[in-house]
């Protein structure tokens, strides 16, 4: 199984480049970042991008909860996008995190629904429309395609970042982090 990539290297900032033919090395790629995800545990793998694991190419995978399949992204277009943002009242505010920057944490104010035109594994062209937390998921991905990660947009809208620490007894709780 092919490791996932962990800043700061470099190839996490590359912009991706569109799959030209869905083939069999491609087909070995989609594998590759199913495998990759499944076996993510702390925390649980919920996306991954096909440059996490060294592949600039335009592909990402999606498994928002533990009974959800797996669903492929190949060259994915935002074709549409609601202009407001998922709001969530301030002590249940969710945390981003990204399985390449472990043990960080921040809030990103993200769409409230995205309608993405993309090729699934088979090589059919769909067009969907997500809400909710799979938004989230397909918007912190295409993110990844475009170079960019999650703690770029915390700091772009002036956020905070955290990290997961332990006291004594090993209850968690969070520590901002210096930016």
């Amino acid at each position: 199984m092919k490791p996932i990539v962990l800043t700061p290297d470099p190839v996490l900032s590359q912009k991706t480049q569109p799959v030209e033919k869905i083939n069999e090395e491609v087909k070995k790629i989609l594998q590759e970042m199913k495998e990759a995800l499944l076996a993510a545990r702390d925390p649980r793998g919920v996306g991954l991008a096909a440059l996490q694991i060294g592949y600039p190419l335009q592909i990402f995978v999606i498994k928002p909860k533990e009974d959800s399949r797996i669903r492929y992204f190949i060259n994915p277009k935002i074709t549409a996008q609601a202009e407001e943002l998922i709001k969530v009242p301030k002590q249940n505010t969710p945390l981003e995190g990204c399985l390449s920057i472990p043990n960080t944490w921040g809030m990103v104010k993200r769409r409230k629904w995205v309608t993405l035109t993309y090729f699934d594994q088979n090589g059919k062209e769909k067009t969907s429309t997500f809400k909710g937390f799979p938004a989230v998921v397909i918007q912190h991905e295409m993110d990844h395609l475009s170079g960019a990660l999650f703690t770029t947009r915390v700091l772009e809208q002036k956020g905070k970042l955290y990290e997961i620490v332990k006291d004594k007894e090993g209850k968690e709780s969070l520590k901002e982090l210096p930016l």
